[in-house]
């Protein structure tokens, strides 16, 4: 089990995990700062100048699952990570990867009122020897205020809030331990597994009155996506592509699927790539679209966009799938890409 602390810097995550460990009998305190302090050792100096926080690097995020599934191989019991994640992308692929793992996650939110979070960043000890980078710290921190009062529209939602505001970090670890006993803080995310050869994956567009088609928002994975999943053997793709409809928004397709795009998606390590289909799933009147139902474990949210506005959520792979799917429906035949482009 993962025990995630997060919240604003300066809220007390790291003191309060190290105390949280003392009241979890066989945890262990895990840093996912120390794999970014060795990515900048190891990664090109040019690569590093590209990104402003190593959390956008997708090598830290692979390495923060990678390292913590392989510590919790080494020593068997609970992780206690403290680490503040205000991308909301950014803790569905962490949590994501996880729960591929079969490692559930508990996300604690230790809040603190701001003015006490501002005293807290300003008492802050100045690092022997370097008093520059002490204040380096604290401007971070104080940097870093107003994009976790834009994150708390969804934290508030994804995790089990601690107030610290008139806690000792003993207390909070304590409170944290006796909420995590009860189940506090679950994280039910979908677990699915990581693919270990080429896939087969059908998606179903479905469209509104207006023309505009629906995307999902996956919580075990970054970006949008469309309805679908991986065909299971065996299983024709329009079969998958209805089920899997069926299993995310709870409607029923009667009308047969119609193909708009055959994608070959190349191999990129650590994926397998395969073959994407795209199919059309005809129009959702008003009436059929209310009747929407999520599963809260696979999907948060849904919504009707034109194209445009797809091309703010979705990943530029799945752009360009969408965009090319478009424009055989309007043509009424089918396009064969490769790598999202028509090839042929």
């Amino acid at each position: 089990m993962i025990v995630w602390l997060n919240g604003a810097f300066g809220a007390g995550k790291t003191t309060a995990a190290r105390e949280l460990v003392d009241f979890l009998p066989g945890s262990t305190f895990y840093d996912p700062e120390l794999v970014g302090d060795g990515l900048r050792m190891m990664l090109p100096r040019k690569r590093l100048e590209e990104v402003s926080d190593y959390q956008d690097l997708p090598s830290w995020r692979r390495l923060v699952v990678d390292t913590g599934a392989a510590l919790i191989a080494e020593v068997g019991g609970p992780l206690v990570v403290p680490m503040t994640v205000l991308r909301q992308e950014y803790r569905d692929e962490i949590f994501g990867g996880f729960a591929a793992r079969r490692i559930p996650v508990r996300h604690v939110l230790l809040h603190t009122d701001e003015t006490i979070l501002r005293e807290r960043i300003a008492e802050r000890e100045a690092i022997p020897g370097d008093p520059d980078a002490g204040e380096s710290v604290r401007r971070w921190c104080l940097d870093h205020l107003a994009p976790y009062r834009s994150a708390l529209s969804w934290l508030l939602d994804d995790a089990y809030v601690v107030d610290t505001t008139g806690l000792t970090p003993r207390q909070t670890a304590e409170h944290i331990a006796d909420a995590v006993r009860e189940g506090a803080g679950s994280c039910d995310i979908v677990q699915t597994p990581e693919p270990r050869a080429e896939t087969l994956a059908a998606g179903v567009l479905l469209f509104d009155e207006d023309d505009r088609v629906l995307l999902v928002d996956p919580t075990y994975k970054p970006g949008w996506e469309f309805p679908g999943g991986v065909v299971e053997p065996g299983e024709p793709p329009t079969h998958a592509g209805a089920r899997e409809v069926g299993e995310e928004l709870g409607l029923q397709l009667d009308e047969p699927l119609r193909l708009l795009v055959v994608d070959w998606e190349q191999p990129r390590p650590p994926g397998y790539g395969g073959l994407r289909l795209l199919f059309d799933g005809g129009r959702l009147t008003t009436e059929a679209a209310r009747k929407v139902l999520l599963p809260t474990a696979e999907l948060r949210g849904w919504r009707f966009v034109t194209e445009g506005e797809a091309a703010d959520l979705l990943p530029p792979v799945r752009l360009s799938r969408l965009r090319w799917a478009l424009r055989a429906r309007e043509q009424g035949h089918p396009l064969y890409l490769q790598a999202g482009t028509p090839a042929g």
